[in-house]
Formats: C-alpha cells, sequence, structure tokens
C-alpha cells in the first residue's frame, strides 16, 4: 500500500488559513456589544473589547474609520458594530475589523451632541457672564450663511425695510456638508476682525444632519472666541444647536434675528420724539428751579446788607485772634515753667556732680568693708584657738611624747592592737614620741588590765 501523504503546515500557513476562512465564511457582520478596555494608539487607530454577558472579542477601528464617527466612543457605551471578522496573524487572536459603529438606542448625533455640550459646557463657552450687549443702532452688520440660501434673503428684506440705511457685509459659506464647518468658523473669524459691530450667524430649517456644522466645536470656539456681538440664528425655532449656546444671543429664525439688530425706523424716530419732549420738559423744570432759587437769593440777608455779614465776620475774627494770643502767652509760660524745671533736674543730674557723690560713697564704703573685714577675721581667730588646742591634745604624737608607743608587724606591717596578734620570734616595728625601733619578740603575755602576772603595772 503507498503511504498516505502528510501535508504539515507552519504556524504562519495554518493561521492563513484560519484567517481566510473566517473571512470567506462569516464576511461582514453586525454585532451588538459594550465597549470595554477601549484605548487609541499614537497611530490614532483603536483597539478595545466588544464582550456580552456570556463572551467577548478583541476589535479594532482604523485611523480613517474612527475619523468618521459623530461621536466619541467610551468604555461602558453599548453600541451596534459592523466590519469583517479577521485574524491578527502575529498573535492568532481571532478579531473584527470595524468601518462602523453607532451608539446603540440613540442617534449618533445625538450623543455626539451631548458629549460636546457636556464637555464645553464644563469648560464655561457658555456661561452667561460672557455673553456680550447688542449695540442700539449699529451701523454694519456681518453675516455669515450661503450667499443663495433663504435666510439672506429674509435678513436683507427685514433689515432694508426697518432701516435702509444699515451696511451689511455678507461672508458667504456653506452651512451643510462637511466643508461648511470650516468654512463659517473662517467667515466668524474674518467678520470680527474686520470690525462688524454685530454678527448674524446662521441658515434656514433642516434635520439634524442638515444643521450639524453648528454643532461642530470648531464653530462653537469661533463664536464664543469672538469680540464682536453675535446672534444665533439657525433653523426653526424649535431647532438648537450648540451655536445657540455661545452665542451673545438665540433668534428662532434669520428674520427674528434681523430684528433683533435693527430697530424700525419709526419705531426709533418716535422714540427720539420722546427722549427730546422729555429733555425738553426736564431742562424747563430744571430753569424754573434755578430761577426759584435765584429769587429767594436776592431776597436773602447776605443780599439786602452784605457790609454785615463783614462787620460780623470780622468781629469773629478778632475774638479769635484774642483767644489766638491768649492761648500762645499761656503756652509761652507753661514752657518756661517746665524749662526751669528741667535745668534744675539736670543740674541735679550732672555728670560731674554724680561722678563725685559716686567717689565719695566708694570711699565710705571702702573703709566700711575694711572695718568689716578685719572684725570677722578677728572673730575668726578667736573661734579657731579651742579647736587647735583641742587639736593639740589629740595629737598622736603628743601621746607618743608621754610615753606611749605604736607597733607594726612585719613584714606585713599591720597594727598590733593585741598581745595575741604576734607570737615570739615574730619582728614588729615600734615607733616612739622621738624615734623608731625594730624588735624581736621573745615571750607573749596575755592581761586585760594593763599589769603583768606580779601585779605591777607597765
Amino acid at each position: 500500500m503507498e503511504t498516505e501523504r502528510i501535508e504539515i503546515l507552519t504556524v504562519a500557513q495554518l493561521t492563513r488559513r484560519v484567517k481566510t476562512l473566517l473571512e470567506e465564511r462569516l464576511g461582514l457582520v453586525w454585532v451588538a456589544g459594550e465597549i470595554s478596555n477601549w484605548k487609541v494608539a499614537a497611530s490614532g487607530h483603536a483597539y478595545f473589547t466588544l464582550k456580552d454577558k456570556e463572551s467577548q472579542i478583541d476589535a479594532v477601528m482604523f485611523r480613517g474609520r474612527l475619523s468618521r464617527l459623530r461621536f466619541a466612543p467610551e468604555n461602558g457605551l453599548e453600541v451596534v458594530a459592523h466590519g469583517r471578522v479577521s485574524v491578527y496573524e502575529r498573535r492568532g487572536n481571532y478579531q473584527i475589523v470595524l468601518d462602523d459603529m453607532q451608539p446603540k438606542g440613540v442617534g449618533a448625533l445625538q450623543l455626539a451632541f451631548d458629549q460636546l455640550k457636556k464637555k464645553l459646557e464644563a469648560e464655561g463657552l457658555f456661561d452667561p457672564a460672557h455673553k456680550k450687549p447688542l449695540p442700539v443702532l449699529p451701523r454694519r452688520i456681518g453675516v455669515v450663511t450661503s450667499p443663495t440660501g433663504a435666510a439672506i434673503r429674509d435678513i436683507l428684506n427685514v433689515i432694508h425695510r426697518r432701516f435702509a440705511g444699515v451696511h451689511v457685509i455678507l461672508y458667504p459659506a456653506r452651512v451643510q456638508g462637511r466643508e461648511a464647518a470650516p468654512e463659517i468658523a473662517a467667515g466668524i473669524r474674518a467678520l470680527d476682525r474686520w470690525g462688524v459691530d454685530v454678527m448674524i450667524v446662521g441658515r434656514g430649517g433642516g434635520s439634524m444632519e442638515d444643521l450639524w456644522p453648528f454643532n461642530e466645536e470648531t464653530v462653537v470656539r469661533a463664536v464664543h472666541a469672538a469680540q464682536t456681538p453675535i446672534i444665533s440664528a439657525v433653523g426653526h425655532e424649535i431647532d438648537f444647536t450648540l451655536t445657540d449656546f455661545a452665542a451673545d444671543l438665540r433668534a428662532p429664525t434669520p428674520s427674528a434675528a434681523a430684528e433683533l439688530v435693527v430697530r424700525e425706523r419709526a419705531a426709533l424716530a418716535e422714540q427720539v420724539g420722546l427722549l427730546h419732549r422729555r429733555l425738553e420738559t426736564g431742562f424747563r423744570r430744571h430753569l424754573e428751579q434755578a430761577r426759584h432759587r435765584l429769587s429767594a437769593a436776592r431776597r436773602s440777608f447776605v443780599f439786602q446788607r452784605p457790609e454785615e455779614l463783614v462787620r460780623q465776620l470780622r468781629q469773629t475774627c478778632d475774638e479769635m485772634r484774642l483767644r489766638l494770643e491768649a492761648a500762645l502767652a499761656n503756652q509761652a509760660r507753661a514752657a518756661h515753667i517746665r524749662l526751669d524745671r528741667a535745668a534744675r533736674g539736670l543740674a541735679l543730674l550732672s555728670p560731674r556732680r554724680q561722678a563725685a557723690h559716686g567717689k565719695e560713697r566708694h570711699a565710705a564704703l571702702a573703709q566700711r568693708l575694711l572695718r568689716a573685714g578685719a572684725m570677722i577675721a578677728e572673730q575668726k581667730r578667736t573661734g579657731l584657738r579651742p579647736a587647735l588646742a583641742r587639736l593639740a591634745a589629740l595629737n598622736p604624737l603628743a601621746i607618743l611624747s608621754r610615753g606611749y608607743a605604736i607597733a607594726w608587724k612585719l613584714p606585713e606591717r599591720t597594727l598590733v592592737r593585741s598581745a595575741t596578734a604576734i607570737a615570739p620570734d615574730d619582728t614588729i616595728y615600734m615607733r616612739f614620741g622621738i624615734g623608731a625601733a625594730e624588735a624581736l619578740v621573745r615571750r607573749i603575755e596575755e592581761s586585760n588590765d594593763g599589769a603583768d602576772e606580779k601585779g605591777n603595772e607597765f
């Protein structure tokens, strides 16, 4: 029998076959799951895991596809993803390569709207404190919108009907599609540099997809950064965009924005006339009050007898001068008295006087110290005399001079206090009142009364 030929595959060949099999058999699939371990590499590619309660699968979305998403994926978000099941040959792991992804249960645009709104609101772009007031009578109005749309026609009709002399500057920009947001932001920055008095940014109504350029972050930041007051007029009254929150004022429609910017000429003229009449009335009232005050002043004592007022002032000045002279004299006397006291005190405290007094006191203290020292020395001498006498009486040498002797046993040189401490033939050293001698013990006699056996005292 012919032996069956066995095909041996390398790991790479086996992995490639598994990859081809998965891609051909499964192809493109839709899969629902929860995002976890979301991470975007430096290359811009996203690597994460799709999981449910029972299993999980590695997923990858490359930078080009990731940039087209309308929302920001994050951990814990339920999504529906579309892609091709494949194998990463280097590690032999199977994964799904995604080309599209949508939030589960909520639209991608609505989720992106909510995410960006939350982010920009946290940065303070919608803070009411940043809102700028609109000018009362603008001379130049900037408009950022499509030059062919209904919005610019409505704005121009309202402006020319209400106040035809206003200068309108249009920055043409697309208001729909991927290229719209950069053009709208560029228009806002350009009109802000040109120095218009107020700016209208908007377009007519449409779907959320159509209005999306006004939700782009670049447009919202351009509106917030502009120094010119901006009115956002996007869509219809029920439509809201992020530009509405960042603008200084929101108008429900472009026509309403034009009405907010330009006041009607007749209404303005009527208000000017009203202000003129109020000014004239106020001036007349002020003039009448001034005349009344002038008439009262003419009848006053000051204008009737002005010399009397001057006379009273002169008298008051004289009284004040006399009081001032008296006060100055009192102060001078008090100063003289203080000066005399100070002179006497200075004489008493003169350094020369103080030095002489100190020298006298030092001499007296020195005499007292000498007398006290001599007295103390004599007292000490008197007290020492009995002690010297007792010391002389107790001097051992004095005792020896009266006929006594002290004995030490040799060679230990121990003091002999009793006859029992030595034995015959011991050598002892004896000290007398005058001189000393060594002696050899011949006989020992024990006696407690200081007498020998015959009763003779030593």
